[in-house]
């Protein structure tokens, strides 16, 4: 079970980057339990968390500048899995963005830009890609110090090169 302490950096899946603002003892049903106050940066709502449901619902803390370079050698490797069929690749997709881990929302967004190269994206798609790109922009962006600008031109450089060959292959 994770043990967060105030003004530690948190990603809470599928929202992106918290900070623990406050930790108080509540009681409830007879129980006295730890409770997170959980401020979500990207949109500045407040969430309370009780300490035992932090493994259930994924909440980890942020990623080490030593994982960045593993992140980037994921996506520099040209493996990807898509499934053709929508309904299962997009409940697929959904499942992988609720993990919460970024190796988890790199895949995702490693196919869906995969699959833009090969054929326009769905509404839904292009909506799930621009939240991968933007949970694993704002989590290395954090962890590298580095401007949120500059790790998306990365990114976008790293898929294109993996994929670089793709559109070739397409016109053939």
């Amino acid at each position: 079970m994770n043990s967060f302490k105030i003004g530690d950096r948190v990603i809470y899946p599928n929202q992106g980057l918290g900070v623990i603002e406050d930790i108080q003892q509540e009681a409830y049903n007879g129980e006295s339990f730890k409770v997170y106050h959980l401020r979500i940066l990207a949109n500045n709502t407040l969430v309370l968390v009780p300490s035992t449901s932090t493994d259930e619902i994924g909440i980890r803390k942020l990623i080490s500048k030593l994982s960045v370079k593993e992140i980037f050698d994921v996506m520099k490797n040209g493996d990807v899995e898509v499934t053709m069929n929508w309904k299962g690749r997009y409940k697929e997709h959904v499942n992988l963005m609720k993990s919460g881990t970024i190796l988890d929302m790199v895949a995702v967004l490693k196919s869906l830009f995969y699959l833009s190269l090969i054929k326009p994206l769905s509404f839904r798609e292009k909506k799930m890609m621009e939240k991968a790109k933007e949970l694993v922009v704002t989590e290395i962006s954090v962890a590298s110090c580095l401007p949120s600008d500059q790790i998306e031109r990365k990114i976008f450089h790293t898929l294109s090169h993996c994929f670089k060959d793709v559109k070739a292959d397409l016109d053939i």
